[in-house]
């Protein structure tokens, strides 16, 4: 069908086209992209087992959904790839505020031009990414704006009488007809706005200052709540979620190699970054690892969540924090170090709820705590297990790194060091040379002064070193010998 050359109902009518609703244009697609076995919601990641299947089966069964689950767990970016399961192009009557189906149009205003031209009646057409409305509840939302109310100036215009249905001016659902509409953040929405819309679900009816309208709208309604919302600000009303059909359960990654994927997919860089700075695969690790810590932390209030966009912002600040140093030293590219890390607490420290415990301890306090659970966390699966007690005068696979620094006092690895001083820096240390042919023979060349300085970073959470954070840098000791140096 060109739909270029249909321009009106008798040609429309002509061409064959059928009418659906917004509802089995979704299933029909959805089967269509079922059958070739492609995936239905590319980008999405880490629900291919959970929430995707709950989706479609929401989908085949026609249902309006809600999205319930933390935030930062891509509830608006699914509402959104729905989308992509809409026909291309839909028909509606030229002129039309709420999309008339040409071949059921449902307004007023769709109905008496019906009535003067029939089948030259004009169309137009309606691409799928305008078919899309999303509104962010708030607690000034009102009926008026989301379903309508009387417009004088409109009345005075057309020399209308206030009992005339025309002097009606459409909500925002009323002009979504025929499209997705999506509530964000549901029972942040008063509850009396909650009760207008339960005939909209279930009936397809509106009222409007008086005016019993019965026009049965053709709505996919998918709503997104937060369970915190429940206890803090509101809740979704019982009538209200009676009328949702399914009620899907939302979750955050749950491995770091799906939150790795997500954070590289979502963080926007641009092209001078990525050639500029490489990221060694530990560092990524690492910056993901951050997030599950903060997931399980003491500190942080499990019932808030922690946000996918933690992990994208951070990894945003770690670039810039070592193309930062670059760009003052003069260099064309560099690597991240893991003192970089230290670039992306300001990420961190926005984008958690702190328990009354961790608002005591500071937000940086917190952010430096999780970085070091996350070193714990990753480092035994490189190097053998730092033990806490050790037997006296027994040689571990540690001894010889420790005595190096009880030998040469330490040293100081400055935020903007050169990366030829960093090299030099790191590769005097020996042992940590031995170390690495020893137990990473086949790590990349370019990522070992990384893990040399992640050894360090590991050997000070086990409180076998100690690290001192000075006015443009760090400054890594014995631990003895910097407890006799503060006495």
């Amino acid at each position: 069908m060109n739909i270029e050359n249909i321009k009106t109902v008798g040609e429309l009518k002509a061409s064959g086209y059928q009418s659906k609703s917004v509802k089995d244009e979704l299933r029909a697609n959805l089967i269509a992209k079922l059958k070739t076995g492609k995936p239905t919601f590319e980008g999405v990641h880490g629900f291919e087992n959970t929430v995707i299947p709950e989706l479609e089966r929401a989908i085949l069964s026609r249902h309006n959904i809600n999205f319930l689950g933390l935030r930062g767990q891509a509830k608006t970016r699914l509402a959104r790839k729905m989308v992509e399961l809409l026909d291309e192009y839909i028909p509606f009557v030229t002129g039309s505020e709420i999309n008339d189906d040409p071949l059921k149009p449902i307004s007023r205003y769709s109905q008496d031009l019906f009535a003067e031209q029939g089948d030259n009646t004009p169309i137009s057409w309606l691409h799928r990414s305008d078919r899309f409305s999303e509104k962010l509840a708030t607690p000034d939302v009102t009926v008026a704006d989301l379903i309508g109310d009387v417009d004088p100036i409109k009345a005075a215009n057309l020399k209308l009488s206030y009992a005339d249905d025309r002097v009606i001016h459409f909500g925002m659902i009323p002009r979504a007809n025929r499209c997705i509409f999506v509530i964000n953040e549901l029972p942040d929405l008063q509850a009396r706005i909650q009760v207008a819309l339960f005939n909209i679900l279930q009936e397809g009816d509106i009222q409007i200052r008086g005016f019993k309208l019965r026009m049965p709208l053709d709505l996919q309604f998918i709503f997104t709540a937060n369970p915190e919302d429940y206890t803090n600000r509101g809740s979704i009303v019982t009538p209200l979620k009676d009328r949702i059909g399914s009620q899907i359960l939302t979750h955050y990654p749950e491995s770091v190699a799906i939150a790795r994927t997500i954070t590289e997919q979502e963080a926007k860089l641009d092209a001078l970054q990525t050639e500029t700075v490489k990221v060694p695969s530990l560092a990524k690790d690492l910056l993901e690892q951050i997030g599950f810590e903060a997931r399980d932390s003491e500190y942080v209030d499990y019932k808030s969540g922690v946000s996918a966009r933690m992990s994208i912002t951070a990894y945003e600040n770690l670039l810039s924090t070592a193309e930062r140093r670059a760009l003052l030293n003069g260099e064309e590219s560099t690597t991240v170090r893991l003192s970089d890390f230290m670039g992306v607490i300001p990420a961190i420290t926005g984008k958690v709820e702190l328990v009354y415990e961790g608002e005591q301890e500071g937000a940086a306090f917190v952010a430096q705590q999780l970085l070091g659970s996350a070193i714990r966390t990753l480092f035994p699966m490189y190097f053998p297990k730092i033990e806490k007690l050790e037997k006296p005068n027994e040689k571990t696979t540690y001894t010889d790194l420790i005595e190096w620094f009880f030998a040469e006092s330490g040293f100081e690895l400055l935020d903007d060091t050169t990366d030829e001083e960093y090299k030099t820096i790191l590769n005097a240390i020996v042992p940590l040379e031995i170390l690495l042919k020893k137990h990473q023979p086949d790590l990349a060349p370019e990522d070992h002064l990384f893990m040399k300085e992640f050894i360090l970073w590991a050997m000070v959470e086990y409180k076998k070193l100690s690290k001192d954070r000075i006015a443009t840098g760090y400054q890594f000791k014995d631990i003895y010998g910097s407890y006799i140096s503060k006495l």
